[in-house]
Formats: C-alpha cells, structure tokens, sequence
C-alpha cells in the first residue's frame, strides 16, 4: 500500500473524528469539494504513479496458461545462438541462418528445433527479426535496440516466441517515429515473458507491444511500456498477467493502456497504468471515445495482484470491457480526473469501471474515485451483483450504476456520489447481505435508488445499512429501517445491531435524514471515539473495534422515500 498516501491506522486511532477548436472539451474538475459534500481518508487522496519497485504483492491466485505448453519450463531450448547489436555478424550456426543489412539482423531458424536467440549489445540504428517454423525464445540479456526505421525486436515467426528477461540485466527497445510497424516490440505468434531481468519498451508510431496472437506475463518479469502513438500493450487473442512488475504511460488520444481483441486476465502481480491523453470522435465508428487504462472486447477476470489506473484525460476511464468483469480477489484502485468529452454530438463520459456485460465482485477490493465532470465510478450497462470483497466508489455523478437489476448479498460496499445517487440502479435494488454505506447529494437524489418510475422497487431483506440521504420511495423493505431526522457533518457514529457494530464517519454533506437497518434493532451512537477493529473504506468504516463516549441518537420507523427532515451541518439538502 506504498501508493496510498494517507495511513489507514492514523484514522483508526482517530477518536473524533488539451482543447481542440472543432470539439466541445468539457473543462477539468479536479476539487472534491465541489459536489454537495467531500471526504477524508484515503478514498478521497490516494493517489497513482508509476512503480518500477520489484517487490511483488503476496495475493496472487493460481498462474493461468492457456496452453501447457506456454510454461517455458515444458520446454527445452538448448541450441543457443549468440546476437551481438553492437557488432552484427552474418553467419551460419546450428542451422539457424544470420544475415545483416545496415546493422539490421535478420535471422532464420527454419525448421530448426530449440533455438534460443542470446540477444546484447547496444545499437541506435538496428533492429532484430526473427524468422522460421518452429517455436523458439528470446533471451535478452542487456540489450539495447533502437531502430530509426522500424521496429525494433520484430518477431515474425508465427510460432511461440518465448522471450527471457536475463537475471539482473536492464533491456531496452526503442521503434520509430514514422513508419508501418505494429509496434516497437512486435511478434506474430504466442508472446511469453520469462525472467526476472528488466525491459523498457518505447512506442513511437503505434503500439508499445503488440502480438497478433495473446501474451502470458509471469512473475519476475519487471516491463515498463510507453507510448506517444497509440496503445501501450496490445494482443489480439488474450492477455494474461501471471505476476511480474507491469507499468504502462500512453499519451495519445482515446489511446488504452493494455488492450485486448478478446479476454483480459490478472492472477497476480502488480500493473500500473496511466493514460494521459484527451477524448477523439472515431469517424469510423461514428463515436465519441475516450483513454481507458485496461480495455476488453471480451471480458475481465481480476483473481489476484494488484491494479492501479489512473485517467486524466477527457472521457477516460480506467477500466473499459465490452462483456462482462469478474472481480474475485487481489485490488483494484482507479483514479479518473478528467471531464467529459464532447463531439459531433456525442459524448464520452469519464468512469473509473465501465462494463457493457455483467459485473460480479466475490472478493478482493476495489476502490474508484472520479472527480471530473460526469464522473461515474461503477457503470454497468446490464446486471451488478456483489456478494463478497470490498467495494468503495467515490465519484462525481451516480457511485455505482447498473442499467439492469443490482444485488447485493455479502460483502463492504461504500458509494458516495457527489452531485447525484449513491447506489442506482435503472430495474430492481435487492439487498440481502453485507455493510452498505450509501450517501447521495441531497433531494432529489437518494442514497439507494431503484426504478421506481420503471415499476421497479428496492427490495431490502437483510443486511447493515447506512444510508445518507434515505432510500427510494415505494421500497419493499422486510427488514425494518429507521431514521434520524438529522445527522452531523464530519462525525463518527456507531450503529450496533446485537453484538456487531458499524462505526463510520459522516462526510461534509450530502442528503438529507439519515436511514440505517439491520438484523436487530438497532442502536445509534454520535460524536464517538473509535479504536481498533478493522477499516473499510480508506478509514470511513470499521467493524468491531473498541466504541468510547458518544450521545445517543433518537431513532424512529422509516418506510421509505426522501422526504425526510434537514440535517445539522451536512444533514441539509444537497441538491445538484
């Protein structure tokens, strides 16, 4: 948690607590206090940079190949044939064929079995192509490729390419500014990272990395990856990050950093990415399109390792998947900054998690925090369903949205929408399980919406509530809610229910009345002091801990609707 730059232990001590003249470019919001309310902690000042540190996180899930032999220990390449770019030298050697052209090195293995290209040495107008029918790896071991013209590593062979990161050796490759390559790495077949050397990869023309087939990352790889033009990391079958040290820069318009024609997995180690450039009108598709730091056109699974993206361009976001995304362990943290874009009336709309499928969260965390104009944090263009892990959003426009029904059955879930809803969801709302914590911006918004002008309701059956803003009217709620008619700004309460207690911190403002539920009556505490227990949120929550001092708060029975009395301080209306 080195990238967060505020202690989650410091609260839980706490006992108080670029234009373009034919496009309309929405100027930058970048305050959190410019919504109807704000927050402190974590949530609201982590922040994301890249992180070249080789200490990988401990959460990784089962590494995933898909093909055993992807496994660079299922094979044996034993026939090694040594590539100096500092002093290119055709020849002819254990039937692989080297030729050189203006310092350029073409080599051919053919049909040759178990070849293995040592590749060292440093050239500033070169390149290295690789040739043949049979699978083979790559093993650089301090080299350094820049080529003026083209690519720079141009793997053409369409068999597996195994490249292998020598231990301790820093490699460089480096394409042109101008030509036709796919990127400055390119290869045609399967590209399978091995080692725990380090690689630094600079696009200039199109894509950083670029396989025509899918990628397999693995513990110890150490890859930074830039571009100016286009897409940092690009396959069209698959990508699959194992492990390893994974930083991503791309600076262009609408460009992603790591994009996938098909399925997007994450089973451990760390990746960063950060995309900086604004929104562009795809004449093609006739869209308004912005930046993403991860892009499917198939699905996502998140099973361990760690995520941090971060967008600041117009319409950016910092997960973007055509299907559905599956969040079942590790962390994902998303900080978008930019505002909308707009063109040829269209718009493209900034979101820290945007699926067009389904998205279901068992486990893990995941925090977003947008703060551009239209933000949103959690989109989903069909069904939501948590039933574990840790869910924060904390964004400009609705937290977390569902076009379809929205469920939530287990798990910590913190929405807080600045200037609209808390949880929204455009059909049913069942909630079943879990710690919710929910604040909207005031009337008339609430802090857990449903459908109803749809003739859709929310349907509440259990779990502990916390709602800042109260919930839609025409609810169905079997589990008995009640109300404070005001609440607190900037305050700790504690809500227990039998032998468990929600201690959580109000923020500066937002809706008014305050409805929380739980299995039992509860009981309400404000103005408390906290210690221990354990926090959710970046502080704003915590489970157990030690509860002192505080006055008690007068609850009655609530049945639903917004229409409740202003609150002291952030109590009041919010409005939008």
């Amino acid at each position: 948690m080195k990238k967060i730059l505020f202690s989650v232990m410091l609260v839980a001590s706490m006992t108080l607590m670029t234009g373009c003249s034919s496009d309309d470019l929405y100027e930058d919001d970048l305050s959190t206090e410019n919504g109807s309310s704000a927050i402190t902690g974590e949530l609201a000042t982590f922040d994301i940079a890249i992180d070249k540190t080789t200490a990988e996180p401990t959460n990784a899930a089962e590494a995933y190949f898909p093909e055993e032999e992807d496994m660079l220990e299922n094979n044996e390449f034993t026939t090694e044939v040594a590539i100096d770019m500092s002093n290119p030298q055709a020849k002819t050697e254990n039937g692989v064929e080297v030729t050189v052209e203006d310092g350029h090195i073409k080599a051919n293995h053919g049909e040759t079995k178990k070849v293995c290209y040592v590749v060292s040495g440093t050239t500033t107008n070169g390149s290295f192509t690789v040739l043949g029918d049979k699978k083979y790896a790559v093993k650089l071991n301090g080299a350094n490729i820049t080529n003026p013209d083209s690519a720079a590593l141009n793997l053409l062979c369409g068999k597996r390419a195994f490249i292998i990161l020598a231990d301790g050796s820093t490699n460089t490759l480096t394409d042109a500014t101008g030509g036709e390559q796919k990127g400055a790495l390119y290869c045609k077949g399967k590209l399978l990272f091995n080692g725990s050397g380090s690689l630094s990869v600079t696009g200039n023309t199109n894509n950083g990395i670029h396989s025509a087939d899918y990628i397999v990352f693995r513990t110890g790889n150490n890859i930074y990856v830039k571009s100016t033009a286009n897409h940092g990391i690009k396959a069209n079958d698959g990508i699959f990050i194992n492990g390893g040290i994974l930083n991503v820069e791309v600076s262009a318009a609408a460009a992603k950093g790591i994009n996938c024609e098909d399925e997007i997995r994450v089973n451990g180690g760390r990746t960063t990415v950060i995309t900086t450039g604004n929104g562009t009108y795809d004449t093609d598709d006739s869209e308004a399109k912005g930046a993403a730091g991860i892009k499917a056109d198939l699905t996502l699974q998140m099973n361990g390792g760690e995520l941090w993206l971060k967008s600041t361009g117009s319409g950016g976001k910092g997960v973007n998947i055509d299907a559905e995304a599956y969040f079942n362990g590790g962390s994902v943290y998303v900080v978008t900054t930019g505002s909308q874009y707009k063109s040829n009336n269209d718009t493209a709309s900034p979101k820290g998690i945007k699926t067009d499928g389904n998205i279901s969260v068992g486990g893990g965390r995941i925090w977003v925090r947008t703060s551009g104009t239209g933000g949103e944090g959690i989109e989903t263009k069909s069904e939501l369903n948590i039933t574990g892990g840790e869910v924060a959003s904390y964004s400009y426009d609705d937290a977390i949205n569902s076009k379809s029904t929205m469920t939530i059955g287990g798990g910590y879930v913190y929405a807080h929408g600045k200037n609209n809803d808390g949880l929204d969801a455009n059909s049913n709302c069942n909630i079943s399980g879990g710690t919710v914590y929910a604040i909207c911006s005031g009337q008339p918004e609430v802090a857990i919406d449903a459908n109803t002008e749809g003739g859709y309701k929310l349907y509440l059956t259990g779990g502990t509530i916390v709602a800042v803003g109260g919930l839609e009217n025409g609810s169905q709620l079997t589990q008995s809610c009640y109300q404070a008619s005001s609440w607190d700004a900037n305050t700790w309460y504690a809500l227990s229910t039998g032998s468990s207690t929600f201690s959580f911190q109000t923020p500066s403002g937002g809706g008014s009345g305050l409805v929380v539920s739980g299995s039992s009556e509860p009981t309400l505490l404000s103005g408390i002091g906290i210690s221990g227990g354990t926090t959710y949120f970046g502080g704003l929550g915590i489970i157990g801990g030690t509860v002192s001092g505080g006055s008690s708060v007068s609850l009655s029975s609530y049945t639903g609707g917004s229409g409740m009395g202003g609150g002291s301080g952030g109590g009041r209306p919010g409005g939008r």
